[in-house]
Formats: structure tokens, C-alpha cells, sequence
């Protein structure tokens, strides 16, 4: 396989999810990995030291970089897409629980079509990427290796997406430099530049899928909730502004429901491997 992505997590407080999230980094990407930390001017000031001490310890090679001023979660990004040099990268919040080999199955369906900008994995709280039920937050699962390790053994469908979803989003190297990032001054400190993003990917003919392969845990809100941005406010009326026709891509999406037989699978793949091994709860 070729390199991996770069790892970018955007950083703003919520220290005890960041602890968290940067464990299990160091638990599941090999060692040398490359993961950058971007810390959008955190006002929590035990983020810095933490940061940098997890910098200095950690097998991976990690690099922390903190903005001066607080940018907004859209121009974080952007600013940390330019510190990654040619890398394609992940997107990985730090309210994230990643998962055993979670970024190479990412690289992997990134490898099976250079069409694809974007890629999302299964979660217990990622919208239409949730499982086991779809669109709703699910709690997360006591076990979420063996659903991991469910996932990767079943045989990879990469099924398209109408759009990423920003907890953990895959993004090409090649997309970026077509399509210059995301809109950071449109949708400000953040909430709908992904699905911007990804519905100008597939207007010039990328692709927006789904690793099947792949899971990782996700929070949700952990870095927006202080901050009190309510999402579905004024940045969804920027996005629908641009894409009149972005709601009913996404009812038509969650109304067919193509990602029904996926889950049945991923279930029945979990309830064969738990019968085989010792009994466990999944989701408990």
C-alpha cells in the first residue's frame, strides 16, 4: 500500500475528549504515522502543554501548531491542508475514538478508484454513516474492535454517499488542489463546509463514499458545544442558498436507505464472530 494519509485533528478545548482521542491514536496507527495537531486558539490552557507533551512522547510523528487567533473551524482546516504538503489527509475530530486499522482500511478505499475525494467510515453517531441504527446517535459500544474487526472482514462495497460526514472524512490530496479547500468565508466558525465541499466534489465528478471497512467511535460536540453553535442555523441556509436541492438529495438518500443491507450484514458478520469467540455484548 502506498503512504498513508496524514492525520489532522482540529483542536478547540475539550481536553478530556482530546486525551482520549490522541490515546487511541498511539493504539491504533503504526508507529511514524503522520498526525498533525491543530489547535485553533483553545482557550483551555492545559490544551498547549498536553498537546505538546503527547507530541514528544507519542511513537507517531506528530506535530502540534496552534493559530494565534481563533479562525473558525472551516479556515483551521484549510490552514492545516497547506502545513500537510502533498498528503491526502483524514479530517478526525478530537471527540473521536478511532479504531484497530482504521486508517489503512480508509487508505484502502481510497486506493480502489482515484475518483474518490472523500470517505467516511461507520460510527455509532455519523448521521447516515450511523450503525446499528441509521441517522440517529447511537451510544457508543462497549466493544468497538470487534466491531472494527467485524468490518474489515466482510468483503468492501465502497457505496456512494450524497455527502461526508465531518467527524472522521478521508479528503485526496488532488480534490483539495481542484477545489480549494472549504468555503471558510461562507460558513465561518464552521457547520455545512464538508457537505459544501463534497457537493462541489461530485458537481466536478469525484465521488463521496462510504468505508465499510472502517469504523470509529464518535462524541459528538465535544469542541462546538462550548462555543454554542447550534448546527442546521445560518450556515444551513448559506448551504441551501448554494445547493437548493441539497435537503432532497439527502430525504432521497435516507428514504431508498442503499446502506440497509450493509448494516444487516455488519450485524449478522458481529453475531457470528461473537458466537465464536467469547461471549460478549457488542453494545453494552
Amino acid at each position: 500500500m502506498n503512504r498513508l494519509p496524514t492525520v489532522i485533528v482540529p483542536i478547540h478545548n475539550a481536553l478530556e475528549a482530546l486525551d482520549a482521542c490522541l490515546a487511541a491514536l498511539d493504539r491504533t496507527l503504526p508507529a511514524g504515522s503522520e498526525v498533525l495537531l491543530a489547535d485553533d486558539a483553545s482557550s483551555d490552557p492545559r490544551i498547549n502543554p498536553m498537546a505538546r507533551s503527547w507530541c514528544y512522547r507519542s511513537p507517531l510523528k506528530a506535530r502540534y501548531v496552534r493559530r494565534e487567533l481563533n479562525m473558525g473551524f472551516p479556515a483551521n482546516c484549510n490552514a492545516a491542508f497547506a502545513e500537510t504538503g502533498d498528503d491526502d489527509v483524514v479530517l478526525l475530530n478530537s471527540d473521536t475514538i478511532p479504531t484497530a486499522g482504521w486508517l489503512q482500511q480508509l487508505a484502502r478505499c481510497a486506493a480502489s478508484d482515484e475518483r474518490i475525494a472523500t470517505i467516511t467510515p461507520w460510527s455509532n453517531n455519523a448521521e447516515i454513516c450511523s450503525f446499528p441504527r441509521f441517522c440517529e446517535p447511537n451510544p457508543a459500544p462497549g466493544h468497538p474492535d470487534a466491531i472494527a474487526e467485524a468490518a474489515a472482514a466482510l468483503p468492501p462495497q465502497y457505496p456512494e454517499l450524497p455527502t461526508a460526514v465531518g467527524f472522521c472524512m478521508f479528503v485526496r490530496r488532488a480534490a483539495l488542489r481542484q477545489l480549494g479547500g472549504f468555503d471558510a468565508a461562507t460558513f465561518g466558525l464552521g457547520y455545512g463546509e464538508e457537505n459544501d465541499f463534497c457537493l462541489r466534489a461530485a458537481a466536478m465528478g469525484w465521488r463521496n463514499v462510504l468505508c465499510d471497512a472502517a469504523y470509529v467511535v464518535h462524541q459528538g460536540g465535544a469542541s462546538f458545544g462550548p462555543l454554542d453553535i447550534a448546527p442546521n442555523g445560518d450556515n444551513l441556509a448559506r448551504l441551501l442558498a448554494r445547493w437548493p436541492d441539497y435537503n432532497e438529495r439527502v430525504a432521497r438518500f435516507i428514504m431508498a436507505d442503499p446502506l440497509r443491507p450493509l448494516r444487516a450484514r455488519l450485524q449478522e458478520k458481529m453475531e457470528e464472530l461473537a458466537r465464536s469467540g467469547p461471549q460478549r455484548d457488542l453494545f453494552g
